[in-house]
């Protein structure tokens, strides 16, 4: 199936951090990556996000505006917005 891409809108990268907003319409995926840095993520909005994984799996999170998260660098996975209604977020990356 056929998704379409979520928007990136980068808003800081400088030596210490990048900072991007991502906006998914609904059904609208990241695309596979790769994290090569640690990264927070703050919900601007609340909702259901999907990961796929690497070995197939997937993985749905219940994500509240304003509450936050990190994971480490090497995280491999492509994100949907599987909410009814459009997301975002702010992703914080650490150089």
């Amino acid at each position: 199936m056929e998704r379409s891409k979520a928007k990136a809108t980068s808003q800081i990268d400088d030596d210490r951090v990048r900072v991007v907003r991502w906006d998914f319409e609904v059904g609208a995926e990241t695309g596979w990556h790769k994290h090569s840095m640690d990264y927070v993520v703050v919900p601007l909005t609340s909702g259901t996000l999907t990961a796929e994984l690497p070995d197939g799996t997937q993985v749905t999170n219940q994500l509240t505006a304003g509450q936050s998260y990190n994971r480490p660098e090497g995280v491999h996975h492509n994100i949907i917005n599987s909410s009814d209604i459009p997301f975002s977020f702010i992703e914080i990356e650490l150089k």
